[in-house]
């Protein structure tokens, strides 16, 4: 399917959502209120729009989190039926939430036969959207008739691709290599869009035919296989007049990255707050126990490369920098300098690295935005010196307090591991995938397993 079709069918399952959810809430407060059980059930207009208001949005906003709706496209009734569930947990342990803070005493059993009703509304209709989908485009739009231009495999790839996952009511109307040939199915049949899957060097010779099937109002689309953009998303934006073709081989959707940055803000704001009397008592045992400076600036390499000083407590001695030379020898890092039982740690400073209470001050460079609190972590000027040219590409996103490869393994792991779990980070990047991350980091920070 298309990225484009992709797009509505999420806000074709966001909407639906709205309805069988709105239907479910009504169909369970009228069961459970005609229903003769010891306690009568009454909710007033204003409360009962609340409640489903409550179950509506956080059931939406958990899909969109989550990118269920990204998953049920095209999925088996396996996924559909764990995506459905989950949902409807999610919704009406809200609701539960709502009734314990607000003291509703809500019916237990209206709390049941509601996500009950939500969860068998969502899966039937899911489980037959496709085949909804496709009886509206027959019964209102008709079929849609593509005919591919270009020769070869690249071409029949096409075709079958169309065939097999773009909507119900899509045809090829077969393949063509002549302008000649376009011209006359353009006369003699129903063309909805022409797809161009040719050698770049042919481009220019098609102008003409590309004019064509404009001033005719035929959509066209151009394959883009022969860049060699493996990693990036395509997309046409446009400079004044001027149409830009644009890739990006980093997330660029400005709404769910302000959400980031949203949640960041707000995450590390308040973590300030609550770990407040954490910092001041370390702060006071490294000014106690060693001499030196309590925070420790080190220049960091950020969004782009960007610079920036970031903060740590000082968990190691005075002239630990001074020292390195020293112990060189027992760096196992190849890209940055880490030592097993670093001798040069102080005995608090060991216990602030065990559970990684010496990162806390970097909140403050996540509330500055210098850093986000998932992401990769940030290298030294003289580490990016000594990138290979695939892995500058870590540098496209704000480097993070914690990251996928410190749940998966941190030291254990060799540096070409770690790199390629960023990218593949990079690559995967979701406000879930954020979420997860952070999830996993919390045990092992509580357990003294963040760091060594």
């Amino acid at each position: 399917m298309y990225s484009r079709h992709h797009r509505k069918a999420r806000v074709l399952f966001a909407l639906s959502d709205v309805l069988l959810t709105a239907l479910a809430f009504e169909a369970a407060y009228l069961t459970r209120s005609l229903l003769p059980l010891t306690h009568e059930f009454f909710l007033a207009a204003s409360l009962k729009v609340l409640l489903f208001g409550v179950a509506a949005i956080s059931s939406v906003v958990f899909c969109l989190w989550v990118q269920v709706y990204d998953r049920l496209d095209g999925a088996n009734r396996y996924v559909i039926f764990r995506e459905t569930a989950k949902q409807a947990v999610f919704g009406v342990m809200t609701m539960v939430l709502v009734d314990y803070f607000l003291k509703l005493d809500l019916s237990r059993f209206f709390l049941l036969c509601f996500v009950g009703l939500q969860f068998l509304s969502l899966l039937l209709f899911r489980l037959n959207a496709g085949s909804l989908v496709g009886m509206i485009r027959r019964e209102f739009g008709g079929q849609h008739f593509v005919l591919i231009f270009g020769s070869g495999e690249r071409a029949k790839d096409l075709a079958r691709q169309i065939e097999v996952n773009a909507v119900a009511g899509t045809r090829v109307l077969g393949i063509v290599n002549d302008t000649a040939e376009v011209t006359a199915a353009l006369r003699d049949h129903i063309v909805d869009e022409v797809l161009f899957a040719v050698e770049p060097e042919r481009l220019s010779s098609l102008a003409e035919l590309f004019l064509q099937c404009d001033e005719e109002g035929v959509r066209t689309r151009l394959s883009l296989e022969f860049f060699p953009h493996v990693n990036s998303e395509v997309y046409l934006d446009r400079l004044g007049p001027t149409p830009m073709l644009t890739f990006s081989a980093t997330p660029t959707d400005e709404i769910k990255l302000l959400a980031k940055r949203t949640v960041d803000f707000s995450v590390a704001a308040v973590a300030l707050l609550v770990a407040s009397p954490v910092l001041v008592v370390a702060a006071v045992l490294i000014r106690l126990t060693s001499p030196g400076k309590v925070i420790f600036r080190q220049r960091r390499c950020g969004l782009n490369g960007r610079k920036f000083v970031v903060y740590k407590f000082r968990s190691m001695v005075e002239n630990a920098e001074a020292l390195k030379r020293q112990y060189a020898h027992l760096n196992v890092k190849k890209l940055n300098f880490k030592i097993p039982k670093d001798p040069r740690l102080t005995p608090v400073g060991r216990w602030l690295r065990k559970f990684s209470i010496d990162e806390l001050p970097q909140l403050w460079n996540v509330l500055k935005g210098d850093m986000s609190l998932v992401g990769p972590r940030p290298a030294t000027p003289d580490e990016v010196e000594n990138y290979a040219g695939w892995q500058r590409r870590r540098l496209r996103m704000r480097p993070g307090l914690t990251c996928i490869w410190a749940v998966e393994g941190r030291d254990r792991l060799d540096v070409e591991t770690v790199m390629k779990m960023d990218m593949e980070y990079i690559d995967n990047w979701s406000l879930s995938l954020d979420s997860r991350i952070l999830l996993r980091t919390i045990p092992l920070v509580l357990l003294g397993r963040g760091a060594n």
